[in-house]
């Protein structure tokens, strides 16, 4: 039987590993009210979330960088009988969000149910060991039950990721447990109650292919919360210094991302392509078919970050950063290409600073 892998080995450790010293200090300085099996006080989880000094100076990184008004709603919700909604583009920290919420609530981030095309009523509610369900019937020891059985049991936060993408049929599996707070289970003439703690945080977003609308009886049991697309350049330009800094301290790249100019072009020129026109209003410009979300900006440069520590002097150059440029935007070959090389011939041409940048792009194409 092979070792447990220790912290330093795992590319990537739970919410509530990764932040242990920072979760154990919030509760050890949290003196106000909290709901049934919580770990920490509502305001706790904010705080968690959004980052601040704690009365014993310790200080509490920010998870989130945006609205605190929006997060204050998001975990209100999670403290009612009502369940969590975060809804937004791709990209916009749902995933993040949700994670973290569970852990600060919960202590545990992990009853996860992962939304596709051909995710099983199984999955909500409970499955069988086949092998047990033919020798020996239907049997508590046979059932298999699902992350939001375990919830329930516990008293626990369920996630379920991309709920949209999960058949609508599936999806209504929920109805029930969200409105009544039970699961039947007719087998064995029985169910489950949940505990009170028990709640769920559901992710969506409306901008993929192959979307199931929320039937309107499930939309009703959700307070919906959307995650928006960060307010300003110097505000999406922090989301991804920091973790594209935290991605490399985990995959070993090292790279000084302090004053990296790259982060601020890349995000710049997703955020003109996303709104159709240049950051000073003087010039109208197409927008491709991409998202071009902040995890896309994310992944071009922790991927110009692996170009330069591999195969260059580890400083990140543009043409380092050029060729994830052209991948997260040139989606569709014919039209993104079209639209990818009107932008660099109006735009990134005339600046003068963006030479290098234009060039390497130039290169590529």
């Amino acid at each position: 039987m092979s070792e447990s892998p220790s912290a330093a080995t795992i590319l990537r450790e739970h919410a509530e590993d990764a932040y242990a010293a920072e979760l154990a200090a919030l509760a050890a300085n949290d003196e106000r009210l909290r709901p049934p099996q919580w770990r920490l006080s509502p305001w706790a989880v904010t705080t968690y979330l959004l980052g601040g000094t704690l009365p014993d100076g310790t200080e509490i990184s920010p998870k989130y960088l945006g609205s605190r008004r929006l997060m204050e709603v998001a975990v209100a919700s999670l403290a009612t009988d009502r369940a969590l909604l975060l809804l937004g583009v791709p990209g916009t920290a749902k995933t993040w969000v949700s994670e973290h919420l569970a852990a600060a609530v919960s202590g545990d981030s992990t009853l996860v149910v992962q939304g596709t095309a051909g995710t099983p009523e199984e999955s909500l509610r409970y499955g069988w060991n086949y092998a047990r369900l033919l020798a020996e019937g239907p049997t508590p020891a046979a059932l298999v039950p699902s992350p939001v059985m375990r919830a329930m049991e516990r008293g626990a936060i369920v996630r379920v990721e991309e709920l949209t993408r999960i058949p609508a049929d599936v999806q209504d599996s929920l109805i029930t447990i969200l409105s009544e707070k039970h699961l039947p289970i007719p087998e064995l003439d029985s169910e489950v109650l949940a505990r009170q703690g028990f709640n769920v945080i559901a992710t969506a977003n409306n901008r993929d292919k192959g979307v199931n609308d929320l039937s309107s009886a499930l939309k009703r049991r959700f307070n919906t919360v959307v995650l928006p697309l960060p307010d300003t350049l110097e505000q999406e330009v922090e989301i991804v210094r920091t973790r594209v800094e935290a991605l490399g301290r985990s995959l070993e790249l090292p790279a000084d991302l302090e004053h990296l100019a790259e982060i601020e072009r890349v995000v710049r020129v997703f955020r003109e392509l996303r709104s159709g026109v240049t950051a000073d209003q003087r010039t109208t410009i197409k927008s491709p078919s991409a998202t071009l979300s902040t995890a896309e900006a994310i992944s071009v440069m922790t991927n110009g970050v692996a170009l330069a520590a591999h195969f260059g002097d580890g400083v990140v150059r543009a043409e380092d950063v050029a060729a994830g440029l052209v991948g997260a935007i040139v989606k569709d070959p014919v039209q993104d290409r079209i639209v990818w090389q009107e932008y660099l011939e109006t735009v990134v041409k005339d600046r003068r600073e963006w030479a290098d940048l234009y060039r390497a792009c130039r290169e590529l194409a």
